[in-house]
Parts: structure tokens; sequence; C-alpha cells
């Protein structure tokens, strides 16, 4: 199959590595230095590039902000038949841009970033496939993530949507909360640094991806239980109530089983 990437960053230089010993694969960056650091591919920094190439595949792992963007510059230079895809975090607007596009497309959610997930071994990470999707599409990259070793759920939009408020908005949130509260300590404990570590981490993300993912329109209702959660911790601990906290402990430890 020939496959055409769209961004030359980690995510897309991972997916050129992975598929490049058993496709045709080409990998296109609007900055050609970042194209220096792909190997096993054709490397494209023009439209008439793609346009010979005929891609059969596009995947899509330009930056969350420019998804769409980078979508309709390439669109006049793929085949009709050209399955479009995108491994976004954040699928506002796509299921629009997919019924308008024409093309047949698949859209998943490889739920590992190269900020905390070690790409050479993701036997503990998970992706999702949205049921949506062309079929063949689907059908590769299930093949795709299998081969990877990821547990892999199949979910339609919306229930993609209201999973990331839930799985990523909640510790975003936590962590941002942590953050903005911390000092500088001299002596951190062990929770201490380890918590630090997923701030240092979380923060080197892009903003745009952080703003969107929280903006999602499901994240508001899980910020209300942290909220509600918060409280009932506070009003515990100003009350020095020693069974209401155990109570509190409990369902906690209920809730990680």
């Amino acid at each position: 199959m020939k496959i055409l990437i769209l961004g030359a960053g980690k995510m897309g230089s991972f997916f050129c590595d992975v598929l490049s010993t058993t496709h045709d694969v080409a990998i296109f960056d609007t900055d050609p230095r970042r194209l220096l650091f792909t190997f096993n591919c054709r490397r494209f920094s023009t439209m008439e590039e793609i346009e010979e190439f005929t891609p059969d595949m596009v995947i899509n792992a330009a930056t969350v902000k420019y998804t769409i963007q980078a979508f309709r510059r390439i669109m006049p230079y793929v085949p009709d038949n050209c399955i479009l895809s995108d491994i976004a975090s954040v699928k506002t607007g796509l299921p629009d841009f997919y019924r308008e596009s024409g093309h047949p497309f698949v859209s998943t959610h490889p739920m590992f970033g190269p900020t905390f997930a070690s790409l050479s071994n993701l036997s503990q990470e998970n992706a999702i496939i949205i049921a949506e999707g062309d079929h063949l599409g689907k059908v590769f990259f299930k093949d795709l993530y299998r081969q990877l070793n990821l547990h892999i759920e199949e979910y339609t939009f919306q229930e993609h949507d209201e999973t990331i408020a839930y799985s990523l908005s909640i510790p975003f949130a936590s962590t941002l909360v942590f953050a903005s509260c911390m000092k500088h300590q001299s002596a951190p404990g062990t929770t201490f640094k380890r918590h630090k570590a997923i701030a240092d981490g979380l923060m080197g993300e892009d903003d745009y991806l952080l703003s969107e993912i929280l903006f999602n329109p499901n994240t508001s209702g899980q910020l209300e239980k942290i909220r509600e959660k918060l409280a009932e911790l506070q009003k515990i601990v100003e009350s020095h109530d020693s069974e209401a906290m155990q109570d509190y402990l409990d369902r906690v430890r209920q809730n990680l089983k």
C-alpha cells in the first residue's frame, strides 16, 4: 500500500518507522529540516510530489491545531478513493469534515504519546478506533495496532469524546491544579517528585492540545466531580472526622480496583 504521512514530528516519524518495512511510505512536512530525521521512506515537501505518488491512504499526524487544515491542503492532490485517516486525540470538527470530504476515512486515537510512553514497548498501552470509519481502513489499523501489542477499543465519535473527557481531562486538570499550587522543595518526598515528573511531562505538551482536550464539551461535568470530591475531602479534613476519612479512603481504594 502507498501511504502518505503528514507531519514529521514524533508520532509521524514513529508511524513512518513502523510502516516503512511493509509499505511504500512517503512523509510530507512543511519544514524540510524535519525530514532529515526520517528513514526508509520518500521525503516530500511539495504538492506535486504528493500528486505523483498517488497514495492509497493518508495518515494525518500533523499537530492537532492543524489537522483539518493539513487535510484540506493535500486533498486536491490525492485520488478520490484515497482513504483519509487521522490519529488526533481531539476529534472536534472531524466528523463534519469527513462527511463533506467525499473520501473514505478512518479515525483512530493511539492513546500513548512520546512524552510518557516508551514507543519501543507498547504492550501496556491502548488505542481507540472510531466505529464510523471505512471497513478496510479499520481493518488496516486493527492489524497494525495488534502488531504493536496495543489493547484496542472501538468507540463512536461521541463515545470517544466522552471517554477522553474522563481519561484525559481529569488527570490533566488534577495535574494543572497540583502544579499551580506547587512550591519549590529543597528536600522533596518521593510522591512529590513523581507528581512533579508528571507535571513536567504534561507541560511539555503543545498548549493548543492541552486547551482543546480541556475544552471538550464533556470536560465540565468531570471538573464538577473533582470539585465535589475536593469539597468533601476539605470538609472531612476541617472537621478531623476520622470515621469519614476512613470511609473516603475505602471508597478511593475501591475505585482503584
